[in-house]
């Protein structure tokens, strides 16, 4: 969803953090947010999210990250939690072999649940634990050019990588989201003398009569 006021446009976007249970989303979240890691987190209990601000191209771009909140570890995180959502992070663990399995699952819940076109970035988290890594950079690569993924290994230990993954994800969203504006006809006119104002239509993230959505890859 996006809005404007006098000063020039302002873009919200909602993007959500998925994957298996303890491969990081918190900690990449606290990372991002406010610099912060808690090395014995415990699973999150209750919707958290955190708003950060970017400024592109001369335009105020907040980014609405969600956390799984804990619901991941009975496979019920519901599709109210995608709903809206303009990215995603799929995580795993990359000395955790499983988590990275499960990754293809969580796509395919992403696929099936959001109601937009969705950026999505593949994240092998825990880069800092190279020495029992489970799973190669190359499987990493393969399977996001597979899926038509961004593909960035992170640490949210030693903050390698983290502010890069959320900030190309929040890039590729306006990018697409100002294609869309500049393809669709029936803004040709309007852009050649006024301001482009997206309007939100709701706390559904629709937009009102203007069929924006973020896209992918």
């Amino acid at each position: 969803m996006s809005s404007s006021d006098e000063e020039g446009e302002e873009y919200l976007f909602k993007i959500v953090i998925i994957g298996d249970s303890a491969v990081g989303k918190s900690n990449l979240l606290s990372r991002y947010a406010r610099n912060e890691f808690n090395l014995h987190s415990k699973a999150t209990i209750g919707v958290e999210f955190q708003t950060q601000t970017l400024e592109i191209e001369g335009k105020e771009v907040k980014a609405q990250i969600w956390d799984t909140a804990g619901q991941e570890r009975f496979r019920a995180v519901t599709s109210a939690y995608y709903r809206g959502a303009f990215g995603a992070l799929i995580v795993y663990d990359i000395t955790r072999r499983g988590t990275f399995e499960s990754a293809t699952r969580w796509l395919d819940e992403l696929k099936t649940h959001s109601d937009t076109t969705v950026a999505k970035m593949l994240v092998g988290n825990k880069s800092d634990l190279d020495n029992i890594r489970a799973v190669s950079v190359d499987e990493g690569k393969s399977l996001a050019e597979q899926e038509g993924l961004f593909f960035m290994e992170t640490s949210a230990l030693d903050s390698t990588n983290v502010n890069k993954a959320f900030e190309l994800v929040v890039r590729e969203i306006y990018n697409n989201v100002s294609r869309k504006v500049l393809n669709s006809d029936s803004y040709k006119a309007e852009l050649s003398v006024n301001r482009v104002n997206l309007v939100d239509n709701g706390s559904d993230g629709s937009k009102e009569g203007r069929g924006f959505s973020c896209c992918s890859t």
